[in-house]
């Protein structure tokens, strides 16, 4: 027989037109054997004589035939089965050397039975010495391995064993070809999938079971739903594991509502979902957001007796959480006797997606903040956390800008050794570039031993945000000389940097690299950063032209960048037809009809400024609610904007002083900017000198150590007087000040800010 490569598998299988169709049932009995402790099985001793077992236990069992020369064959089953149930390789190779003594190694079922306990205990070399000394091979041991392989993550391997089991002549089952599928499933070859199934359709063996189930599999992991669905219609007795895959595959491949609608059908059916399919239409209901039906799912799951099993309860209460029933989901938490860690990563991981689901910042924050006291209480439960948990919580500490928990948790994945995982590595280099400490980032990059695209690109996008644009390119560079393929997102990180940099010649280089080399078509998101580029550098008719040229339908991001940059270059024509583009679109977002209000008041276009405010108030769209907060000690200090109320009278106090002195340095504030109210033709006034993010600022000021930053997170997105300031009080203080706002992180160094002023509000 053909030895197994290692090498890739890259070949074209060629199918023997002359192989036969066998049918389903011929493997029934041979493909999991499983044989329970039989009463009246004897074993022969030394002197010849028989003595007959009753029903021994394992280890009984196994002190029974250690002395003896023969044993019925259908003995050793059951304790085999018994290893693989204790995963217990040591036991296993007794067994096997046993089964040497007394000479049952020339019974091919035993033998073959061994492959299969070996592959289950993960020892893959053992099975294959094992099938290479056979006494024969049928179709039942090429099988066995084949499973192995695809069970022990070595799907190629299995592709090679199946190619040269049909070299040699052998038929495949309808088990073999489900197994083979699989295989080509979990490499992502749709190409060797493909050739199989023209095998399968020829022999028509298409409509059984097992076979459709793995072809459902394998396309919905492709990305080929169409096809997914075509071959699971073509099922002629759809099983239970047939309509959780398909489930599956539209939940996978963002066709949830497809997915919802094949349950009642399945249910209608007679089919009774098992744990995979309630937790995989669970699923789909997180993705729809749909708690109704969600709920419905839940009452289901109790009647059919799941209501314990920690799939589906964990699934259900995740659910709750990215609907937003909190207490639902708590309930289902407080219930639990015995919390297990899949619990608690899912409590933390919920609240983490609820932090992206939140309609604000505030909302997002109390989330986030409500994960990590789940975090702690994960820590005092004395269970351990595992690599998910770090990376859900690190990820809660990059959104909440929390610098001091994630430095605790950098210090407790050291110490427990899952720092060195990649998913973790990569974690807490987003973290560190979140938080504003990109020199901490860079050193954990660094000092990570593997690297994925992942990995570089939150570098890449790190040292971007941070204004290092040389560094961010450079890196993207070395990237590309390692062998790692860039992505959508990574090509977003590389236009930024060009933008900051306003390096125009490279960027357009950049985006054509990505179109030609890498086959990756522009979205929005590359074209805004192309945009911001000509708007930084003032070239407001290219940004204009670019748009043009490409086709581009401008969102109203893009709209308001090159309102905000007509704004600054006093280009009012090209900035009204923005502003009107901008209105057609209908924006929901209070902060663009502030800048519109502004850019209008500027031009003295007052009948628009009364156009924009009567938009509002038909949109029912309220005031902008500009609020910062900071976190010191774990406790968290909220400000609002212009709130003289506060309890913390001394931050006003140092304000006022700072101001005074800012003042002295050139700093020159605005004071309001005036608006007319059109209803009564009174002018009203906004104070921008109490605004949230500087009475935050006055507070970590007082109440942080003078080597440690200062860390706000505002609401919306900062004014230019309130970023004028902090540059200065940067300068004043010798203070690092970090401030992330709706839009992006500025970092305050020496009065200098690393969006190099661009990314602030009029």
């Amino acid at each position: 027989m053909a030895s197994v490569p290692s090498a890739s598998v890259t070949c074209t299988l060629k199918l023997d037109t002359k192989s036969r169709k066998l049918p389903t049932s011929s493997l029934a009995t041979e493909k999991s054997p499983t044989v329970s402790y039989q009463r009246n099985q004897t074993i022969t001793q030394p002197n010849g004589n028989s003595i007959p077992l009753r029903s021994p236990d394992f280890r009984e069992a196994l002190s029974m035939i250690k002395d003896v020369t023969k044993v019925e064959t259908s003995y050793y089953v059951p304790l085999l089965q018994e290893c693989i149930d204790r995963n217990s390789l040591s036991n296993v190779q007794s067994i096997h050397a046993h089964v040497i003594k007394t000479g049952t190694h020339q019974d091919i079922f035993v033998m073959t039975f061994l492959v299969n306990v070996y592959a289950k205990c993960g020892t893959m070399e053992e099975a294959k010495k094992v099938f290479d000394n056979l006494p024969g091979i049928n179709v039942v041991s090429w099988t066995s391995l084949m499973s192995g392989y695809v069970q022990n993550s070595q799907p190629e391997l299995a592709i090679h064993i199946f190619i040269d089991m049909l070299e040699v002549g052998a038929y495949p089952t309808n088990v073999t070809l489900g197994t083979a599928i699989n295989a080509c499933a979990t490499i992502g070859s749709i190409k060797l999938g493909k050739q199989i199934h023209a095998y399968v359709v020829k022999y028509q063996t298409e409509g059984d079971a097992s076979v459709g189930n793995s072809l459902c599999s394998l396309y919905s992991r492709c990305g080929s739903l169409d096809s997914a669905i075509k071959t699971f219609k073509r099922i002629r007795e759809k099983n239970v594991i047939s309509w959780t895959t398909v489930i599956g595959a539209c939940g996978e491949n963002g066709e949830a509502v497809r997915g919802l609608r094949c349950f009642p059908k399945m249910l209608s059916e007679g089919v009774q979902p098992n744990e995979f399919t309630l937790t995989s239409i669970l699923s789909v209901c997180c993705t729809m957001q749909s708690s109704g039906v969600g709920k419905q799912v839940h009452s289901l799951s109790i009647k059919l007796g799941y209501e314990s099993n920690l799939r589906v309860r964990n699934s259900i209460m995740y659910l709750y959480l990215k609907c937003g029933s909190i207490d639902e989901a708590q309930k289902l938490f407080d219930g639990k006797k015995h919390v297990s860690l899949v619990t608690w990563n899912a409590m933390i991981a919920g609240h983490a997606q609820m932090m992206d689901l939140a309609k604000d910042d505030l909302s997002a924050h109390n989330s986030g903040t409500e994960a990590l006291n789940i975090f702690s209480k994960l820590n005092r439960s004395g269970m351990k956390p595992d690599l998910y948990t770090f990376s859900s919580i690190l990820t809660v500490c990059s959104r909440l800008v929390a610098l001091e928990q994630g430095e605790q948790i950098h210090a407790q994945t050291l110490k427990t050794g899952f720092l060195s995982d990649v998913i973790v590595g990569t974690a807490l280099v987003n973290m560190y570039n979140k938080c504003g400490r990109i020199e901490r980032a860079s050193k954990a990059f660094v000092e990570m031993s593997t690297r994925t695209m992942i990995s570089w690109t939150s570098m890449i996008t790190g040292f971007a945000n941070h204004g290092q644009s040389q560094q961010a390119l450079q890196l993207f560079e070395d990237m590309l000389l390692s062998g790692v393929r860039p992505n959508q997102i990574t090509f977003v990180g590389v236009l930024s940097a060009c933008s900051s940099a306003g390096v125009v010649y490279q960027a357009l280089n950049y985006l054509e690299m990505m179109q030609k080399d890498y086959k990756i078509k522009p979205v929005m998101d590359h074209y805004i950063c192309l945009i911001e580029m000509f708007v930084r550098l003032g070239r407001l008719e290219e940004a204009f032209n670019f748009i043009k040229k490409k086709n581009i339908e401008p969102n109203e991001v893009t709209w308001s960048l090159l309102v905000a940059g007509c704004r600054r270059q006093e280009n009012m024509e090209l900035g009204f037809y923005a502003a009107e583009q901008l209105l057609r679109l209908k924006p929901k977002d209070p902060e663009i009809y502030a800048l519109l209000l502004d850019f209008y008041t500027s031009a003295e276009r007052w009948e628009d400024v009364s156009m924009v405010k009567k938009i509002m108030r038909e949109e029912k769209l309220g005031k902008i609610q500009d609020w910062s907060w900071i976190s010191i000690k774990d406790q968290v200090y909220s400000f609002k904007s212009n709130d003289e109320s506060h309890p913390e009278s001394e931050v006003y106090k140092l304000l006022d002083e700072l101001i005074e002195k800012a003042k002295n340095i050139g700093y020159q504030p605005q004071l309001s900017f005036e608006l007319i109210d059109e209803e009564n033709g009174e002018k009203t006034f906004s104070s921008t000198i109490y605004h949230s993010e500087k009475l935050a600022v006055a507070f970590g000021l007082l109440n942080t150590l003078s080597v440690a930053p200062v860390l706000v997170i505002k609401s919306t997105t900062m004014c230019r007087d309130s970023h004028n300031f902090i540059k200065a009080i940067s300068s004043l203080t010798a203070r690092e000040i970090i401030v992330r706002d709706s839009n992006r992180l500025h970092k305050f160094v020496d009065g200098n800010c690393s969006c190099r002023d661009f990314g602030v509000n009029l």
